[in-house]
């Protein structure tokens, strides 16, 4: 069966409460939205989403990969292929980039069913992912929010599968950012939800519903992405959904995540069901998209994954509004990143495999790993005997650490490490905690992470996080 056979998902832990925006202090129950914080972007987040996704299935099986994002970092610049490098995917891949609007997800999701049914790949990996930015104290401050979503589609084991797929495009200026503009723009809510939002979901669903000959109330499960908590109980209501169908909106928790909208509140109604149960996916962006999918009985075994479920429960509140702005760049610096060509693009070739794929290497001869790659081995002294070792999905120790105090960053220190891992000893960053709970021999595993913008461009590194607990069935 041609299906969905894994998934994964990337909320960053950080938060940011909307008392906190309005200028009070935070406390418990707040609604909030998550932020990307300053070495975060629409790669790392989905990158990290692909890396739970793809855990313990082989990455050479995988054939195509399609990142969608309305926020990618590059013009001119392919991110699906950044992201396959960074996951260490063959060379033989095809890869391709959907952006332009909000349902980019969705329509990435049905892209990759018909590659496998069409026979053109086996099995494809979507990364749906985003980190948009709103004006400060705008009313979309509060609507949207960051995160990533990975799908893996294949001829197997699947644990659903899309049986209907409809599609209406329409042309509105209802939700917008210009080329070259940071900022996402929305005209006035009534306009955007009756001349916009209401009408292409409706008529989308209404389309699906034609296509699978039955009625919304014969769904057991009904996910809506709307851009906001107004439009999607109204449009709830108008469709006749039923209320235990209705998959809850994630608005006061995560926020409106772009391209990751759909597919992340796709994994939160995968997490819940249960197999033989329908669902009905809606997504809004330029018009709307609509699935259907079945659920099957292989669904019990991936409930233990690093889904939606698990990431809204990592926590890290920002406790300061001014923090968040710093940490997004919002502030006017003394100088701006520039138009200089940055890094030497001829180094930057050169050293992917260690930067990128985080490749390191093991000897033949007595098995010792090395990091960064080099002709001798340190242990045995054997020359050019080696195999290639992906470290990005291994787990580190801290060995000694210090606070630097001096380099850039918007929550000083930063935490500066020599990690152990497999034997070898690496000097990295660790993110994600705090000083004071930073300890010799506490395990770490590894992020893809913005280390540093130079000549106007995002540079990649990874960095490592405290391990976190994952309970496992």
């Amino acid at each position: 069966m041609i299906g969905i056979i894994s998934y994964g998902a990337y909320i960053p832990p950080t938060r940011l409460p909307f008392s906190v925006i309005a200028g009070r202090p935070a406390s418990d129950g707040d609604p909030e939205r998550s932020v990307a914080w300053h070495d975060e972007d629409a790669i790392t987040l989905g990158v990290t989403a692909a890396v739970h996704c793809l855990e313990g299935f082989d990455r050479n099986q995988i054939d195509k990969l399609i990142f969608a994002s309305t926020t990618l970092p590059f013009a001119e610049k392919q991110s699906a292929a950044l992201a396959a490098r960074a996951l260490d995917l063959g060379r033989d891949i095809q890869t391709e980039d959907q952006t332009g609007s909000t349902r980019a997800g969705s329509s990435a999701l049905s892209a990759a069913f018909d590659a496998v049914r069409a026979g053109s790949a086996k099995t494809v990996l979507v990364i749906a992912s985003d980190a948009r930015l709103a004006a400060p104290g705008s009313g979309l401050e509060v609507k949207l929010g960051d995160g990533a979503a990975a799908l893996l589609i294949s001829d197997g084991a699947a644990i659903a599968s899309l049986d209907h797929f409809a599609a209406v495009t329409d042309e509105i200026t209802d939700v917008w950012r210009p080329a070259g503009h940071d900022y996402v723009h929305s005209w006035e809510d009534r306009f955007v939800l009756q001349e916009s939002v209401l009408p292409n979901l409706s008529r989308a669903i209404e389309s699906l519903l034609v296509r699978c000959e039955c009625s919304i109330n014969e769904f057991d499960r009904v996910v809506l992405a709307t851009p906001d908590a107004r439009s999607h109980a109204t449009l709830a209501r108008s469709s006749k959904i039923e209320q235990d169908a209705l998959e809850p909106h994630l608005f006061g928790r995560l926020g409106h995540a772009g391209a990751a909208t759909a597919p992340l509140l796709l994994i939160a109604a995968l997490e819940a069901a249960k197999p033989g149960e329908r669902l009905l996916l809606a997504d809004f962006g330029s018009g709307a998209n609509a699935a259907a999918l079945l659920i099957t009985k292989e669904i019990s075994p991936l409930k233990t994954r690093r889904g939606v479920a698990w990431n809204l429960a990592r926590r890290r509140v920002v406790s300061r509004y001014d923090d968040y702005v710093k940490a997004k760049g919002l502030t006017a610096t003394e100088w701006d990143a520039g138009s200089n060509p940055g890094l030497s693009a001829t180094i930057l070739f050169r050293e992917r495999d260690d930067d990128l794929s985080f490749l390191g290497q093991q000897c033949q001869s007595c098995q010792a790993v090395q990091f960064p790659k080099q002709r001798v081995c340190e242990t045995c002294y054997s020359k050019d005997r080696f195999d290639p070792l992906r470290l990005s999905d291994q787990i580190g120790k801290i060995v000694t650490y210090t606070f630097d105090y001096f380099f850039p960053t918007p929550n000083p220190p930063t935490i500066v490490t020599i990690i152990e891992v497999a034997g070898a000893r690496i000097h990295l960053q660790v993110v994600d905690i705090e000083a004071k709970d930073v300890e010799i021999g506490q395990e770490v595993e590894f992020v893809f992470r913005r280390i540093h913008e130079s000549g106007g461009r995002p540079n990649y590194y990874w960095k490592g996080i405290p391990r976190p607990e994952i309970e496992h069935g």
